[in-house]
């Protein structure tokens, strides 16, 4: 816990000095150097992390008063677009998908919303080294197996002391 946020302090303090010179900062986390892309290196290794910081256009940045309405609307945009998925939820859509769209809008602008999503990322990719794990492959497996034996038996009982009556040709 104590890592993340000396990391999360040192990350936002080299934006804050970005932010003043109206630079973006050379390293992501102070020792690595960041990417333009974020992609991953032809080589299989994880790309280092982009700064944090604003994406807005350099014409943007160059006025206080353009970048502060740039901000205004992308989270303006990015509040619709949250809001969207939130209605999701509960509606049919992918809920889940929209609303971390809406962070990746917020996450062009915004410090924090860049965190969320370094997090969200980092633990996705845990997650799904650690089911990819043979060991939970093999335990994940034999659930699913002793789960379907079980409901093709309970199945079996309802069967055998119900019967199968299709609703259309039940007698009134």
């Amino acid at each position: 816990m104590h890592a993340e946020s000396h990391e999360r302090d040192r990350d936002v303090a080299s934006t804050a000095t970005a932010t003043a010179t109206g630079d973006r900062p050379a390293t992501a986390t102070g020792d690595r150097p960041a990417t333009a892309t974020g992609d991953r290196p032809a080589d299989g290794t994880t790309a280092p992390e982009r700064a944090l910081g604003s994406r807005a256009p350099r014409f943007v940045k160059s006025s206080r008063t353009l970048h502060l309405s740039w901000q205004v609307g992308v989270f303006l945009v990015g509040l619709a677009v949250v809001a969207a998925g939130v209605a999701m939820l509960v509606l049919p859509g992918p809920g889940w998908v929209v609303i971390f769209g809406g962070m990746a809008i917020w996450a062009t602008e915004f410090v924090w919303a860049q965190l969320v999503l370094r997090w969200t990322r980092r633990k996705v990719t845990e997650a799904a080294k650690k089911a990819l794990d043979p060991k939970v492959r093999r335990r994940n497996i034999i659930l699913t197996s002793v789960g379907l034996v079980i409901i093709a038996v309970l199945a079996g009982i309802y069967l055998w002391k119900f019967g199968l009556a299709l609703p259309w040709t039940i007698d009134q």
